[in-house]
């Protein structure tokens, strides 16, 4: 394996990762249009489902933690413990709000510790009509296209009580005239809904019939299993989806892996970049583009030689995108930022290796 690895999309594209979460919380109004100001060639919604069947744009359907139900006492009773992907969680979810009912919550950031609360309460939850159709604007008044990768959250769990979410995402994007030709990224933890998809959009026809979009198979900690997987009895885990083989089965459903940072160049004891993995590589033999998370700007989440400082919440922009850079050099396709500007920032002026 040379010691650099060329990208085999003709640009790196650099994601607003639920937009651009270290200046506003994450999928608001304000964050998905700081991350479009700042240059993101695409903006990223996850999407979960409301009671009433509406597509909404949270991190998790638990929404204890990222907006105010806590403090609406007509909800108090709906908070509960429920068995997400295996796991227990309790809080209040959107599956049992209505779309009315969540539009009077407000957004609150998800990680206040680290980047506060100014702006809590000021921004609702978002439909992801109505995330298409800000996007369209932005793209109209702006003069570029910035396309949309779409995150499914726990397929398997809203499959079971009712509410398919596949069917409803490609039913929304064909709705809007926007992304029926805008880049469209449609992105899962998951396996089954991805091959859903991928027959759903005309199979090996797919890139033919619709040219806009494209799947994108997310890759957790290689001990882990997608839940449909372990769901149904199945012991496929992430390590073996990033050998070789398992590779070439995703690259039959999908046109690119997104996996962990540390799947790539690995940390090592010191909390340095260690070696790269050769992931890269791989993927790229299978004909698969390399789309890793997250790259965020605060020192706690920067590899040693890239911080500043000793406090682990400071920010050091620079150190990010130095950092951004050694992942270009192993041939990254496109990465997902909580930083978009920086994210802009490093691609320019980057000479890939030829």
């Amino acid at each position: 394996m040379p010691p650099h690895e060329k990208p085999l999309a003709p640009r790196v594209q650099v994601i607003g990762h639920r937009g651009a979460p270290a200046f506003y919380p994450e999928h608001t109004l304000a964050s998905y249009a700081r991350a479009i100001d700042d240059g993101a060639d695409f903006i990223e919604p996850d999407l979960v489902m409301t009671r009433d069947g509406v597509l909404v744009s949270r991190h998790e359907n638990e929404i204890g933690g990222t907006t105010d139900v806590a403090n609406h006492p007509e909800f108090a009773d709906r908070k509960t413990t429920k068995r997400i992907d295996g796991h227990e969680v309790s809080g209040w979810f959107t599956e049992d709000f209505t779309l009315a009912e969540l539009k009077t919550l407000r957004a609150r950031e998800r990680l206040p510790a680290l980047r506060g609360t100014a702006h809590d309460g000021r921004f609702q939850i978002l439909t992801f009509d109505e995330i298409i159709d800000f996007t369209a604007a932005e793209s109209a008044i702006r003069g570029r296209v910035i396309g949309l990768i779409p995150e499914i959250k726990h397929s398997t769990y809203f499959r079971e009580r009712g509410l398919p979410m596949e069917t409803a995402v490609l039913t929304t994007l064909g709705a809007h005239a926007y992304t029926r030709t805008a880049p469209v990224e449609i992105q899962s933890f998951e396996t089954a809904n991805l091959k859903f998809l991928h027959e759903k959009l005309g199979g090996a026809d797919a890139h033919r019939q619709h040219p806009n979009m494209r799947l994108l198979q997310l890759i957790d900690t290689p001990d882990r299993r997608p839940y449909d997987v372990a769901a149904s009895g199945g012991t496929l885990a992430y390590a073996q989806m990033m050998k070789p083989e398992g590779l070439r089965d995703v690259a039959r459903y999908a046109d690119a892996i997104g996996p962990p940072l540390e799947a790539i160049i690995p940390r090592t004891n010191e909390n340095t970049l260690g070696t790269p993995t050769g992931l890269v590589h791989r993927a790229h033999a299978a004909g698969l583009e390399v789309h890793p998370y997250t790259f965020r700007p605060e020192n706690r989440y920067l590899a040693r030689e890239f911080q500043r400082g000793n406090d682990p919440n400071a920010t050091h922009t620079a150190g990010l995108i130095a950092q951004i850079r050694v992942f270009l050099a192993a041939g990254i396709d496109a990465f997902f930022t909580d930083d978009p500007a920086a994210g802009r920032a490093a691609v320019e002026d980057f000479a890939s290796p030829q």
